[in-house]
């Protein structure tokens, strides 16, 4: 019995070239990260999976339309390569996302805060302060 030997024409590399160069394989990197919402009685709360991610690396804030803009950018520091190590394949995926979110109309702009700890960036969206108890008012006719 012979060992088995690991050669360019034979039925292994075909094998798993074709697994991994499916497209299941090649839409898991274009895939936004995942987001978590929550409302409280005071506030919405956003979400983003952000793993590894510092916080200069995102950006976030209100445009001219009123929209919530979400930008997180993945930036991978190169390191030296191993001199003694050859990469078959290499799938890191480093990129970058960008989103914009229509605020609820009962969002205060103002006291908007975000902030990434533990791989998550939270952004809490306070809620306007509901005017309770109105005075009736008269109005007089001229």
């Amino acid at each position: 019995m012979t060992p088995m030997m690991y050669r360019r024409n034979g039925w292994f590399p075909t094998v798993f070239d074709e697994f991994l160069n499916s497209e299941l394989m090649n839409s898991a990197s274009t895939t936004a990260p995942s987001v978590n919402v929550k409302e409280t009685e005071h506030a919405y709360v956003v979400e983003w999976a952000a793993p590894g991610v510092k916080k200069e690396y995102c950006r976030v804030h209100i445009d001219e339309d009123h929209n919530l803009c979400v930008a997180i950018e993945n930036k991978f520091e190169h390191k030296e390569d191993d001199k003694h190590a050859h990469y078959l394949r290499r799938e890191f995926s480093y990129t970058n996302y960008e989103q914009k979110y229509t605020l609820p109309d009962d969002v205060d702009e103002e006291a908007i805060n975000a902030k990434v700890e533990d791989g998550i960036l939270t952004i809490e969206l306070p809620k306007l302060k509901k005017v309770v108890g109105k005075a009736a008012k008269h109005i007089e006719i001229q």
